[in-house]
């Protein structure tokens, strides 16, 4: 009987107030999509979300949201110039067009980015190290 009344040592006591602190922490990381703004725009973005900010570091975001990312598209065209009058009342000046009928191949380059004021969806990364977040697509409230 004299064991059941015994205190614990003080590392097991505070082994057991970490571990219920953990447990506590752990149900109250959030679990869904939020709406943050961005308060630093790329590189160094900064995105406030739940009277916290988000670091660059802690950020994964689309590639597209950095000024100079390329995007290239490909395809065919088939259509046709407008009419165009011609002069001198000749024959072959007549009004005419021509046909289009060709592949191409385009590369944009991207120049917009996230601004201060932006609305962003964050979403916590979870199964991490380290505590990191997905920046989405911009937002807007309807």
């Amino acid at each position: 009987m004299a064991d059941a009344n015994k205190i614990p040592a003080a590392e097991h006591s505070a082994a057991g107030i970490v571990e219920v602190m953990h447990e506590v922490a752990k149900s109250n990381v959030p679990q869904g999509t939020m709406i943050g703004i961005v308060t630093n725009p790329p590189p160094l973005l900064v995105v406030h979300c739940n009277d916290i900010d988000i670091t660059h570091e802690q950020i994964y975001c689309n590639d597209y949201w950095l000024v100079g990312h390329d995007r290239t598209a490909k395809g065919h065209i088939v259509s046709a110039t407008q009419n165009r009058a011609g002069g001198g009342g000749y024959a072959e000046y007549a009004s005419h067009n021509h046909d289009i009928h060709n592949d191409y191949t385009d590369t944009i380059i991207m120049t917009d980015t996230l601004e201060v004021g932006d609305l962003v969806s964050v979403t916590p990364i979870t199964g991490q190290t380290e505590q990191m977040y997905l920046i989405g697509q911009k937002v807007v409230r309807l």
